[in-house]
């Protein structure tokens, strides 16, 4: 018996896309159509050139819903389409008669995953959202390590720095991930993962409070149930330390708890066929996995700023000074 599931795919010229293809093809399924307005989408060839492609949705829908009539099943539909776009493909998956499989950050408004929930009830249909980091050995370990401490110390709080920073050029500004109402700006485009890793791990938000929003750079404080969280975010190649540019890298990324650095440097290179695989089993991470970390980076997006003083992560004297 052939239990191989068909997938499709919305935005296949994206950065994360080839991701998703590797995943389809490592669990031994197939990709079967695949949608993206820009035409640069040779990397299918290293990965299913027998896909049906289209520049156009109308196009794409109407595929798909003759596959749905013809019994020609699409199990799956993987989003990797622009950050505000997720929400109403997220829904023509769900309509379509497939799981949904999506990339981070699932929507840009917690009121979206209320109505996604709706339309999962109304199709039976499950959509899963990509949070690769849950599945990092080191992100585990940390967690484990963490629950152990806490079991002893119920009332532990740990101080944690978290500070990434991946360069990116002018090209960046002029796309849609440089505008605010399509990507969510930087906290939603770089840094929704990390809030949902350190939520998974260190319970849930009291207090958000955010000292700097640029369209290159923003920085905050959490304070999560078990953990006080010092951020800093930035596309800019110039906040990066010296040592670091020295080496010839353009990335920057730390997060020390309690003073110790957590190396999770590594082991990305699989995150995604891990996740496919989990999700394939039924062990996928669904909308209310997601709603901690959207409910984050929405009010980030919407806070008044709040003047440096106290705690705040030391990065940002090198933006404001």
């Amino acid at each position: 018996m052939n239990n191989n599931k068909n997938f499709a795919l919305i935005g296949a010229a994206g950065y994360i896309a080839p991701r998703h293809m590797q995943a389809i093809k490592d669990t031994g399924n197939d990709l079967v159509a695949a949608l993206d307005k820009c035409d640069s989408v040779g990397i299918m060839d290293s990965f299913f050139p027998q896909s049906h492609y289209f520049t156009e949705f109308e196009r794409f829908d109407r595929h798909v819903d003759k596959c749905r009539r013809n019994a020609d099943t699409i199990d799956y539909i993987s989003i990797c389409s622009p950050n505000y776009l997720h929400d109403s493909h997220i829904r023509f998956g769900l309509r379509s008669g497939a799981d949904v499989i999506c990339e981070k950050p699932l929507v840009l408004n917690p009121w979206n995953i209320d109505a996604i929930a709706t339309i999962e009830n109304e199709t039976g249909k499950k959509l899963n959202n990509i949070l690769q980091l849950r599945l990092h050995p080191s992100i585990i370990a940390l967690k484990e390590k963490v629950q152990d401490e806490l079991a002893t110390n119920p009332n532990k709080v740990y101080d944690i720095d978290l500070t990434y920073l991946t360069s990116r050029g002018r090209w960046y500004f002029v796309s849609w991930k440089g505008d605010l109402s399509k990507s969510g700006g930087i906290a939603s485009n770089i840094g929704v993962h990390f809030y949902d890793m350190l939520t998974w791990i260190f319970g849930s938000v009291k207090n958000n409070i955010s000292h700097l929003s640029k369209e290159d750079s923003a920085a905050g404080v959490l304070e999560l149930e078990h953990a006080n969280v010092k951020w800093f975010l930035s596309v800019n190649y110039d906040y990066i330390p010296s040592e670091i540019k020295e080496k010839g890298q353009r990335t920057y990324r730390s997060i020390t708890v309690d003073g110790e650095e957590i190396e999770f440097s590594g082991g990305f290179t699989d995150l995604h066929t891990l996740s496919y695989q989990e999700i394939l089993k039924g062990n996928g991470f669904g909308l209310e996995e997601a709603r901690h970390s959207i409910e984050i980076v929405h009010d980030i997006r919407n806070a008044s700023l709040t003047q440096l003083k106290g705690d705040y992560h030391p990065f940002c004297q090198k933006v404001l000074f």
